[in-house]
């Protein structure tokens, strides 16, 4: 492969994009990779393509090692698959829904589940059919509430979805860890540092449920590692250590005075200074705070519920919405339609709504909480004798320093990460939902069982962008660059045309090579395109071509070399491996 740069459709921008957030986006728009062509939607353009491509068959290559075998469904699908699963209600405003001129609902695909069961179904009937692994490589489309972060959020991308299908539990346990040592394969070719954390399925189903994370601080995902033992996990799937019941020992709830403290540091402040319960040693942890939020249940009426939580904390939506999955909350704000529920003093004793508290909140556990009462607060008021709750909830913030759920002695640190790749056990939720049964050894029939196995392809472009990237551009790693090495022709005399022979012997070698040969563009703003488009390796025909030299450069390293333009095929060979 030979392009020229004189040809080529790029076009390299000095000032950021005003709507880049994070350096990947900045980079890839600079360095003329991609360009927005709508909210979360993106052109490829030819350098951004080949760096796609070359991720993409870093995946195919990987899946169809590990005895994948590749299908094609269409994006746009009917409605009735997604009904008899329930998630064309689940999905709720996540998912683009669209009629045909018969007035045919359909949608566009955000997974495809459904249609793999469906295929599987069709076309398969004994256990000799089985174990069978399937993928795809195709766009999908969710409809992103906040596209950001460029290719990091979209609503348009390209994803790798694979299932297996086994004929029992053991059978699906044994694929999980084929695709799981594949996942970590896949990225460690693509150069990508990550984490494997536990993770919650939330809409997928299933049970047991891992995510690969990329390090980046401008991760959406935060995640938790032990410093005693190899646990980690997302902040979403991070279980609460349960404290041992307690023997009830506190007084009888007691109710004071407490005007205007709607705030848990005014209350601290006020029930140190009045000495409430007897104690001037108040801390927000010893108070349980009461967050009302909107249940919103797809397909059926909202639910306003209370979640209680130590004071010291507050109701992580995120960790929440992912327990609720498919339904997802938001604070509640119309106190004024329930006065039952008096804002800022609101208490689990009598409450009025169906009230879920934080695994600390634990019998016998008493705190400092609202009285239901307007400028009221209530002492020793104990979990279990004065308030049950009616159920606990994973959804109070995780910090640095929590116990660790794991072991005895670690304590969590917390990383922030980019979701690359996403792996269930999803068990027999979609076979249950068709019905996908098939004939057994014994001639009695057997239903399958599934895993589902995910990489967002053109995140982790994205994702490699922001690990390897400097002040000056982007540092692509060999295997996934757009080309293995950028000639630079410095200036005229000639050296124009010796980079374009040395360019094409390369190519010949089969090496694939861009070559700056632009007219009439300065040395200074060549290095600089060849700096932010990053390619590992340039070479520079400039000063020394008359002496018959050319210099190499290492885009990660920053070393230059001169070397005998009679040798830079075979030392750039060499490099290659």
């Amino acid at each position: 492969m030979l392009l020229r740069m004189s040809t080529l459709l790029l076009k390299t921008l000095r000032e950021e994009p005003a709507d880049a957030e994070v350096p990947s986006h900045r980079l890839l728009v600079r360095a003329g990779f991609i360009r927005r062509a709508a909210p979360g939607g993106y052109t490829w353009l030819p350098l951004g393509k080949l760096v796609l491509d070359r991720v993409t068959a870093i995946v195919r290559a990987e899946m169809t090692a590990a005895g994948g075998q590749e299908v094609a469904f269409p994006a746009l699908l009917p409605r009735e698959p997604y009904e008899v699963t329930g998630r064309w209600t689940d999905y709720g405003d996540d998912i683009f829904k669209l009629r045909d001129r018969r007035d045919a609902e359909h949608l566009l695909g955000p997974t495809h589940e459904e249609m793999f069961t469906l295929l599987v179904q069709d076309l398969t009937s004994s256990y000799r059919d089985f174990p069978l692994l399937l993928f795809q490589i195709q766009t999908k489309f969710r409809d992103e509430a906040r596209p950001r972060g460029g290719l990091l959020r979209g609503r348009e991308f390209l994803m790798k979805d694979a299932y297996s299908f086994d004929l029992d539990d053991e059978g699906l346990r044994l694929s999980y860890a084929v695709m799981r040592a594949t996942y970590q394969r896949v990225f460690e070719r693509l150069g990508l540092r990550h984490t494997i954390v536990s993770a919650v399925a939330g809409a997928m189903g299933g049970s047991a449920s891992e995510e690969f994370l990329a390090s980046a601080e401008v991760g959406e995902d935060t995640f938790v590692g032990c410093t005693a033992c190899d646990y980690a996990a997302n902040t979403e799937a991070v279980v609460t250590p349960v404290p041992p019941a307690r023997e009830v020992t506190a007084p009888p709830l007691a109710v004071h005075d407490t005007p205007d403290t709607p705030t848990i540091a005014a209350l601290v402040e006020l029930a140190n200074e009045r000495r409430l319960g007897g104690r001037t040693d108040w801390t927000a942890a010893d108070t349980l705070k009461n967050v009302v939020v909107t249940v919103h249940h797809p397909g059926r009426e909202d639910e306003v519920v209370a979640i209680g939580v130590p004071g010291d904390r507050g109701v992580d939506l995120k960790r929440l919405n992912a327990v609720l999955a498919p339904a997802t909350a938001t604070l509640f704000d119309d106190f004024a339609s329930r006065p039952d529920l008096v804002r800022g003093y609101l208490g689990p004793q009598g409450s009025k709504v169906r009230y879920l508290a934080d695994p600390r909140v634990a019998p016998g556990t008493a705190w400092l909480t609202g009285a239901n009462q307007a400028g009221k607060h209530a002492t020793d008021v104990v979990a279990g004798r004065d308030f049950t709750p009616d159920g606990t909830i994973e959804a109070a913030e995780v910090r640095a320093g929590d116990p660790c759920p794991a072991c005895a002695g670690g304590t969590l640190t917390m990383r922030r990460g980019i979701e690359i790749g996403h792996i269930f056990q999803l068990g027999r939720r979609y076979t249950d939902a068709f019905g996908l049964d098939v004939l057994g050894a014994d001639g009695k029939p057997v239903r399958p069982t599934m895993g589902c196995y995910g990489i967002g392809v053109s995140r982790a472009v994205a994702a490699i962008a922001e690990q390897h990237h400097d002040e000056q551009g982007l540092c692509w790693p060999a295997a996934v660059a757009p080309a293995d090495v950028h000639i630079v022709a410095a200036g005229r005399d000639g050296q124009v045309e010796a980079a374009l022979a040395l360019g094409d012997e390369l190519s010949r070698a089969g090496i694939r090579v861009l070559v700056d040969d632009r007219p009439n563009v300065s040395a200074g703003v060549k290095f600089t395109d060849a700096e932010l488009i990053g390619i590992p390796r340039s070479v520079v025909v400039g000063r020394r071509l008359a002496e018959g030299y050319a210099e190499l450069r290492d885009r990660g390293t920053g070393e230059r070399n001169d070397v005998a333009l009679v040798d830079v095929a075979r030392v750039i060979a060499g490099t290659l491996g």
